[in-house]
């Protein structure tokens, strides 16, 4: 089954529904939803679909219209050019169409099952994050201690060289 060949259910256009749907297949909303949705399979926002949810969590997301919420996509977002989106995007792929609107992060996961900032992390040095997470944890605690010990230091030395009172250094700028 192609993605847009088998809508299994509609919001038309002029219809407008609030409350919770949790389809199995797919759905396309061309009136004004508002509430929770969770599709298994492709959701279809046309171009006078307006949808207002906290996260939809779907297997796939085309979007025409306007929504304001949360994408969670297991497998693609796609903007086209009348989309409009205010809220945060996760996929690993997302299709933004010349003259879409998006307002809010977007997450591309490349299909990633592990936490991304790891991914990259990885990629970044060479080395995996597990493998030096006991000498980071020994690292950081005296990295932390050594950084505490010259805060307080600098603090000290600051409150000797203050701009009021008796400050023998001072000189004017103009």
């Amino acid at each position: 089954m192609a993605k847009r060949d088998m809508i299994n259910s509609v919001i038309g256009d002029g219809s407008s529904f609030k409350g919770t749907f949790i389809v199995k297949g797919s759905f396309q909303i061309d009136g004004k939803f508002e509430g929770e949705l969770k599709i298994d399979g492709h959701l279809v926002i046309g171009p006078n679909g307006k949808v207002k949810t906290s996260t939809i969590i779907t297997e796939s997301i085309t979007i025409a219209g306007t929504l304001i919420g949360n994408i969670d996509a297991r497998r693609e977002v796609i903007l086209i050019e009348t989309g409009r989106v205010l809220g945060n995007i996760e996929a690993p792929k997302i299709d933004v169409g010349e003259g879409a609107v998006i307002q809010g992060e977007m997450t591309i996961t490349g299909g990633q099952k592990k936490d991304i900032s790891k991914v990259v992390e990885e990629s970044f040095t060479g080395i995996k994050l597990e493998e030096q997470s006991i000498d980071t944890a020994d690292n950081t605690s005296s990295a932390n201690l050594e950084s505490n010990n010259n805060i307080e230091n600098n603090i000290s030395s600051s409150d000797n060289n203050s701009f009021g009172g008796n400050s023998q250094n001072s000189s004017s700028i103009f």
